[in-house]
């Protein structure tokens, strides 16, 4: 068993980054084209290649060859010989759309009505490009805006009085009378603008909110959002959903069905191995309201900032609940090296900062070095491995579940925290 390089594809989105991948990588700076998300997985969409001494090849390649070896037992049995996550570095330079992501049973059944509609896996009106759920957990890496779940409904309220567009006039006054039971139909209002009241009712919100920018970063952002995406409902989003400024190193979770938009910065971004979104403004691309609606769970959310606590010597990982993954972060120094579990499912490193070398047992004793941008799959079947050096490198990880059968009986339990 060896440790793999990984090449990974870089996805061009228009709200990318011309300068953040491109610097991570040690590519020229900024980029010709905006660059959105670095994908190290085995999507479709960008697959990751596997750097086997002078061959190139598919990561899905190298796991159909030896499954277990590579996925590890407990990972094989549960995914059956897939990679369950999807790991990526995502660089907003513009605010994403508003959007979430189905559960599981409502990813399965939306791929399956779409493909008896007879609709393209990469057809622009397409809502289910597969059948998986997709919670994620989104980790600075600079200061980081997001949107992510509704407010509690009285703050709504009084957020949106001095703002709220005359066309949404009763929509509001049934919101104050109800509060949280009056998300669905606020939102489902909004939504359903025609074009023409929507135009009018977006430039009235960014009217009514300039002069209350300096007063809160809340309504700054209605009119950032409005200077970006007229004639689109997205700009009362801000009032709508919690706010979240992410420092580097904090992190939160989002489970399926949660409404949420990322606004600005650079991030670690591990999830279930999907592509299924479900858009609700701050796009020109499709937007499906009656799918949405029924996904989309209209409930006052708390959201919990994620900091990382300690999993083991140089390691520090993110509470989530996923059972596809979890996300840890290694630090070495020279005193303190990381030195890996023995026992484990397949792991991915990405380095983030500073260089340092990779040891570990394969046919002999090899080494690699790593530097900022440089990306490895290390498989399950490799004994334990150690990291040392100046450098920090987020791993993902599929957590080994706690023994339930006589036939699990060699299964430890993962330390970490995910």
């Amino acid at each position: 068993m060896h440790i793999y390089r990984l090449e990974n594809v870089v996805q061009p989105y228009e709200w990318g980054s011309n300068t953040a991948i491109a610097d991570m990588l040690g590519r020229p700076s900024p980029s010709p084209e905006p660059q959105a998300e670095l994908w190290m997985g085995t999507h479709p969409k960008g697959s990751s290649m596997v750097v086997a001494g002078d061959q190139k090849i598919p990561l899905q390649q190298l796991i159909d060859r030896q499954p277990v070896g590579i996925l590890g037992r407990d990972a094989s049995m549960r995914y059956g010989n897939v990679l369950p996550y999807l790991f990526k570095v995502l660089a907003a330079a513009r605010p994403l759309s508003i959007q979430a992501h189905p559960g599981k049973r409502q990813a399965i059944e939306g791929f399956a009505r779409e493909n008896r509609q007879g609709k393209a896996v990469d057809a622009p009106d397409r809502n289910y490009r597969d059948d998986n759920h997709k919670p994620e957990i989104i980790c600075a890496l600079t200061p980081f805006w997001g949107l992510n779940g509704f407010r509690p409904a009285a703050a709504v309220v009084d957020l949106l009085a001095p703002v709220c567009p005359t066309a949404l006039d009763d929509a509001f006054q049934d919101l104050k009378r109800r509060q949280g039971k009056g998300f669905r139909n606020f939102f489902a209002v909004m939504m359903t603008l025609s074009a023409e009241k929507r135009k009018a009712a977006a430039r009235e919100v960014l009217d009514k909110a300039g002069p209350l920018a300096d007063e809160s970063p809340i309504y700054q952002w209605m009119v950032n959002l409005a200077c970006a995406y007229p004639a689109d409902m997205g700009v009362l989003s801000p009032a709508l959903l919690n706010l979240i400024r992410l420092e580097p190193g904090q992190a939160m979770f989002l489970p399926a069905g949660q409404l949420h938009a990322y606004l600005d910065g650079v991030g670690i971004e591990l999830m279930a191995n999907s592509d299924n979104v479900l858009r609700g403004g701050l796009t020109p691309k499709h937007v499906d309201v009656p799918d949405l609606l029924s996904v989309v769970r209209f409930e006052e959310t708390s959201i919990k900032i994620l900091e990382p606590g300690p999993t083991g010597p140089a390691e520090s990982g993110y509470d989530c609940p996923a059972e596809e993954f979890s996300l840890t972060v290694i630090r070495p120094s020279n005193a303190q090296p990381y030195i890996s579990r023995s026992i484990r499912n397949v792991e991915m490193l990405l380095c983030t900062a500073g260089g340092g070398q990779i040891e570990y047992r394969g046919h002999k004793e090899e080494h690699l070095t790593v530097k900022r941008g440089d990306s490895f799959l290390v498989p399950a079947g490799l004994e334990a491995y150690t990291i040392d050096g100046n450098l920090t490198v987020y791993k993902a990880a599929v957590p080994l579940l706690r023994p339930s059968s006589k036939a699990s009986q060699a299964i430890k339990i993962d330390g970490c925290r995910c």
